[in-house]
């Protein structure tokens, strides 16, 4: 089981992160810096070049009195040649270290969405195997065959798991109808009919695990991901579902130790580019984030990659993308996620 902290502490120690993205943006700054000493060394040469021009003219006017004065007008011609080679060389190596700069930061960012994205899946593949280890039980299955079963002994073993474990909402058991025959905590779905719920008709569909989007769930008061599992007897036979409902808030766990800098964000989308997780964790299946080209080769399947686009108030932003790619039986759900590092520092 992968161990998941409570999120008020989520955050800690995050300000003892070494903000990779500020060092290089700061080299930036300081190679801008670079580049306006060279220009302005550029137009000292222009003005040397100048001088050294009208010391030849007045050299050949003075004509034999002017040799010495012409020797001095070719060495400052010389030395103002040499400086604009220079300068000119100057101007290159800074545009490539600006250039490298910014492949440095956008592949830094690319790469926190590939280690976020593959975080996440692995957490969920657990949530996967829990359900599937879970729907083998004695205690559930007993519930589901023997009518004289005492049903309290899966209602304490449902939350029994659920205080281990601390990473799930409740769990609960339905019989072949759908009807919940148990719940870890909220014992007031006991006897609910949840036949015409998708999971469960997709569930008792498949024969298989079925895995919902995020949702907000108003019996929960939160978001969630449910996870469903089939019941069977020793001979194969399905006796109803197990489900689970995990508590999203414990992906943020993932999302605030990721090493973003200062003016960056992060983002999990699903596969029609709707907000699901956010590092302010605003803007929940109701921001669209679709308008980004990152996101759009995101959602279409690219794995990994980053663009340079500008953000809705024209600074220039690098984005790095992810999009999943399972873990182990765990196949994701279309979800990707999106760093993105300002690059503009204007206020």
């Amino acid at each position: 089981m992968i161990t998941v902290r409570m999120v008020q502490k989520m955050s800690e120690n995050r300000e003892d992160l070494v903000d990779v993205s500020l060092l290089l943006k700061e080299l930036k700054k300081a190679n801008g810096q670079m580049g306006q000493v060279v220009k302005t060394i550029d137009q000292i040469t222009k003005k040397t070049n100048l001088l050294a021009l009208n010391s030849a003219i007045e050299a050949a006017r003075a004509g034999e009195a002017g040799r010495g004065f012409r020797v001095v007008a070719d060495e400052i011609k010389k030395l103002a040649d040499q400086s604009f080679s220079s300068t000119k060389v100057s101007h290159e190596l800074i545009e490539n270290i600006q250039g490298k700069a910014n492949e440095v930061i956008a592949v830094r960012t690319a790469d926190v969405a590939y280690d976020t994205i593959d975080k996440i899946d692995r957490n969920l593949f657990e949530r996967n195997c829990d359900v599937q280890a879970w729907a083998t039980f004695d205690k559930i299955k007993k519930c589901l065959q023997d009518e004289c079963y005492d049903l309290s002994l899966t209602k304490v073993l449902l939350r029994k798991i659920i205080d281990v474990y601390e990473v799930y909402y409740d769990l609960f058991v339905l019989n072949d109808q759908g009807i919940v025959v148990s719940a870890g905590i909220h014992q007031d779905m006991v006897g609910q009919d949840m036949s015409k719920r998708k999971w469960f008709q997709e569930t008792m569909r498949t024969k298989d695990v079925y895995v919902t989007d995020l949702y907000y769930s108003e019996s929960l008061k939160g978001y969630t991901v449910a996870y469903s599992c089939p019941i069977r007897d020793d001979q194969g036979k399905i006796l109803g579902v197990f489900t689970t409902r995990f508590n999203w808030e414990y992906i943020y766990d993932i999302l605030d130790k990721a090493r973003i800098g200062s003016t960056g964000d992060i983002f999990v989308v699903n596969s029609q580019g709707m907000v699901i997780a956010s590092r302010d964790r605003n803007g929940i299946l109701t921001r669209d984030l679709k308008q980004l080209q990152a996101v759009q080769k995101a959602i279409a399947g690219e794995h990994y990659g980053y663009t340079i686009e500008n953000d809705d108030t024209g600074r220039m932003q690098m984005i790095g993308y992810a999009h999943t790619r399972g873990y182990n039986a765990y196949k994701g759900k279309s979800w990707s996620v999106i760093v993105t590092e300002l690059l503009d520092n204007r206020q």
